[in-house]
């Protein structure tokens, strides 16, 4: 990353201007990203330890949880310290560090899921080559190609967005080092750089978006058929909140990264706290606790804690 950086430190502006907001906010935000760490920590310690959950769609769903737990985690706590603190300052090391990986895990929840709504297509409109598509093999194959994508994206996210001359005001109104707030100091033309960020965007999260809507959609025309009602209704609940979630995640993450940083407005910060705190609390209830392996596996360790003691 060239560019002349005459700025050796940023400071955060972070959520509200109300010192009245700031520990209220705090206790919330704590208590999210405890649930965020508690639940996705949980799912994999429970797919590790339970036998009938070595199952491709667990195997996915235990990278998710480590994703939604590492790149909620490089942002909350941060933004946690900043709302008990009057010293809001991040190095430009630090910034850049933020930003790159929030980019890096935020890329691979994108890949990840439309991997697992490729795996339920699979599972649920082919049944009969499902252990021949998902082998161990392809699964570690998928997880792989999905995090060097990310790695990939991450670094070119990163140089476009922290490659130019910063001269401007050092103040970043925002909670955490993103695109749009960063790109604003910068006194170097930026319009190359920001397009090239829409286009990555666009390949990572429409095509990804793309692809689950199109798993979706071949998953919803087979329950259609099916003769049970019993099991169409349990599969459209399984559909409508995983969509739920997909929609919450791709939607500010569009709102986010798919318009120029001109047109952003202080909507963005209300944004942002949906995908970068709010949907990493939500995955490990959509994607795990509603389903009865779940639901039977919990059941299992409970029984077994209690036969211990």
């Amino acid at each position: 990353m060239g560019g002349n950086h005459t700025l050796i430190k940023f400071i955060l502006l972070g959520i509200t201007n109300s010192p009245h907001m700031q520990v209220p906010l705090f206790v919330l935000f704590l208590l999210v990203y405890i649930v965020t760490l508690v639940g996705n920590i949980g799912i994999m310690v429970l797919v590790w330890v339970v036998p009938s959950l070595h199952t491709p769609m667990y195997f996915f769903l235990t990278h998710l949880s480590f994703a939604d737990i590492c790149y909620s985690t490089v942002i909350s706590p941060k933004m946690l310290a900043d709302l008990l603190s009057e010293n809001n300052t991040i190095s430009f090391a630090g910034c850049v560090t933020q930003f790159h990986g929030f980019a890096f895990f935020a890329t691979v929840e994108c890949h990840l899921l439309a991997v697992m709504a490729y795996d339920r297509h699979i599972a649920i409109c082919i049944p009969l080559l499902y252990v021949t598509v998902i082998s161990r093999h392809i699964c570690w194959q998928l997880v792989a190609s999905s995090y060097l994508i990310a790695v990939l994206s991450a670094i070119i996210y990163t140089a476009c967005t922290f490659g130019g001359s910063f001269c401007r005001p050092n103040q970043i109104d925002h909670f955490f080092c993103d695109v749009n707030p960063v790109l604003r100091l910068t006194c170097s033309d930026t319009r190359s750089n920001e397009m090239v960020i829409i286009v990555f965007v666009a390949i990572n999260a429409v095509g990804t978006s793309m692809a689950i809507l199109l798993s979706y959609t071949c998953i919803l025309r087979t329950v259609l058929r099916m003769p049970s009602a019993w099991s169409r209704s349990r599969a459209f609940n399984t559909c409508t909140s995983h969509l739920t979630a997909v929609s919450l995640f791709y939607g500010t993450i569009f709102f986010m990264y798919l318009q120029p940083a001109s047109n952003h407005s202080s909507l963005d910060k209300v944004a942002s706290i949906f995908y970068t705190v709010v949907t990493p609390m939500l995955n490990p209830f959509i994607y795990s606790l509603r389903n009865k392996e779940v639901k039977d596996a919990l059941v299992k360790c409970r029984t077994r804690m209690l036969n211990h003691c």
